[in-house]
């Protein structure tokens, strides 16, 4: 029965997030932040789920004026988790596949992110060229998943170099954001799901890197979120045992 709620739940706020989205995001075209905005309302949908997510933002990732944000990204539940620390003058970068997701293929676009097709290499790097150069007109930081696709339990994925060309081009910083575990965590049919942990990383200074030093950047950055990602699920054990 719980399951069923939920889902019914889900479904409505779905189509009403997606319906009203949509006219918000019309009606603000000169702002940068409707992927702030929306994230709002995602981030507060954790309880429906029965989970508790708790947010960090390392004091030198606030305020920063333009980055590439980094976060892993492991199954749907993602959008509800990582959103609650989403920061203003953000968009993020997804598959073209996104466009088909009935409602919220077409919230996607309307709120101004980019798409892009990792299957064919050539036109990849030709949208990442074209995103640094509205980076460099904007003033847009830009959030991606270097892993390219879900975990789904896999533990963090190999990056791809997109996110890491982009922000050494545009030469803007990297902010590492990791999310805890929660492959396998979350039922429907429970209650209560138990707590979440996702945590801003301080920024990566990319000033004076070049195109020879993006390997190195991208390594440096997989290994920070590997370490962070053990870190924060060790201690939600921790608090799980001690309670």
């Amino acid at each position: 029965m719980l399951l069923l709620i939920r889902m019914a739940l889900l479904l409505l706020l779905v189509v009403g997030v997606t319906l009203l989205g949509i006219v918000f995001c019309l009606l603000t075209l000169w702002s940068k932040n409707r992927v702030y905005y929306l994230g709002r309302v995602f981030a507060q949908v954790g309880p429906l789920f029965g989970l508790s997510v708790e947010g960090r933002v390392a004091e030198s990732a606030k305020n920063i004026p333009q980055a590439v944000y980094v976060a892993n990204h492991q199954n749907n539940f993602d959008l509800f988790t990582l959103a609650v620390v989403v920061p203003k003058g953000v968009v993020t970068v997804g598959k073209t596949s996104l466009r088909w997701i009935p409602f919220f293929g077409a919230l996607y676009w309307a709120s101004g992110n980019f798409l892009i097709n990792r299957e064919n290499r050539k036109q990849a790097i030709a949208t990442i060229d074209q995103i640094v150069s509205k980076m460099k007109k904007t003033g847009l930081s830009i959030w991606m998943f270097p892993e390219g696709t879900r975990s789904r339990g896999r533990g963090l994925l190999p990056f791809k170099r997109g996110a890491f060309h982009a922000a050494v081009q545009a030469g803007v910083p990297v902010v590492p954001v990791v999310c805890s575990s929660t492959h396998g965590q979350i039922s429907l049919n429970r209650w209560n799901n138990g707590k979440v942990i996702v945590e801003m990383l301080p920024p990566i200074d990319t000033a004076g890197l070049h195109e020879t030093d993006v390997i190195k950047l991208l390594k440096s950055c997989e290994q920070q979120m590997h370490e962070t990602q053990q870190r924060l699920d060790q201690e939600l054990l921790n608090q799980n045992k001690a309670s």
